[in-house]
């Protein structure tokens, strides 16, 4: 974690322009913390197999990193969450303007696919770890549950679609982070799958721990704006809490008897982080 927080501070957008603040609306959320969680699962898969390819994955973890702080940006916008607070920090539209939060999530977003294109990787492994990331970043992924996310607001679902909509807005990102690194280390496309299925298994306990964080904790404790959910389709507001935290139990357990199928490596090199995230609902 602390290595890649200092790639990360050693990588900013370096920008050479008269604009008074671009640059740092840029950084602002970059280095505002957060749990790093996508980046690291990259990190840790690489560090499994081949060590020596850790500091060439670290553009890619930061890619992964530029991505998802894109979307909280967005996510926060006035036109979406409208959220005053993010990382424990103040969001960039509340900050700044809602124009230059638009054009940082903008920037961001592209920025991320030139830290991939210029990757000290083969050109091939370039080229895929780009269509993984725009597969479940964009159209096909999380835009997609971001987009039914607003549209049925106020309109509720039922439980398949409240899990469609989070393992495309969630899930898919996550997963995406994990293969990402198995490709990285070439590992076989049966090893891949497995690891994408655990990865969208995993995020969508994300979601599940992030909406009861969302009912039981303060937005001093939580780092974000809670209790504004009361409008969304989340899993709080169709099963209760009770029944949330009981849906979460089920998927962490079905998770570790997955996790323990893993070859040892595997298992050495992401334990400290599975373990941290499985249970973080009863926190």
């Amino acid at each position: 974690m602390q290595k890649f927080e200092q790639y990360l501070e050693a990588n900013l957008p370096n920008i050479e322009t008269f604009h008074p603040i671009y640059e740092k609306a840029l950084a602002d959320m970059l280095l505002a913390g957060g749990k790093r969680f996508r980046p690291l699962l990259l990190l840790r898969v690489v560090e499994a197999y081949e060590p020596l390819l850790v500091e060439s994955a670290m553009a890619a973890a930061l890619a992964l990193e530029y991505f998802h702080t894109y979307s909280l940006i967005h996510d926060d916008l006035p036109a979406m969450d409208d959220s005053p607070l993010r990382r424990g920090h103040s969001t960039l539209h509340t900050t700044y303007d809602e124009a230059t939060a638009i054009l940082a999530g903008d920037a961001l977003n592209t920025h991320s696919f030139l830290l991939l294109s210029q990757a000290a990787f083969r050109s091939d492994v370039r080229i895929r770890l780009v269509e993984i990331l725009a597969i479940n970043g964009g159209t096909h992924g999380m835009v997609l549950g971001q987009a039914i996310d607003l549209y049925f607001e106020n309109i509720p679902l039922e439980l398949n679609q409240i899990k469609e909509l989070h393992v495309n807005k969630t899930a898919k990102l996550i997963a995406a982070s994990l293969q990402m690194g198995a490709v990285i280390v070439g590992l076989s496309k049966g090893v891949q799958d497995e690891l994408y299925d655990f990865g969208i298994k995993l995020g969508l306990l994300f979601q599940i721990q992030d909406d009861i964080i969302d009912e039981t904790q303060s937005s001093q404790e939580a780092g974000k704006t809670t209790g504004s959910d009361s409008d969304k389709n989340s899993f709080i507001n169709l099963l209760g809490l009770n029944k949330s935290i009981e849906q979460a139990d089920d998927l962490a357990q079905k998770l570790e008897v997955q996790f323990n199928q893993f070859d040892d490596n595997l298992q050495q090199a992401l334990k400290p982080l599975i373990t941290q995230y499985l249970h973080r609902h009863k926190g």
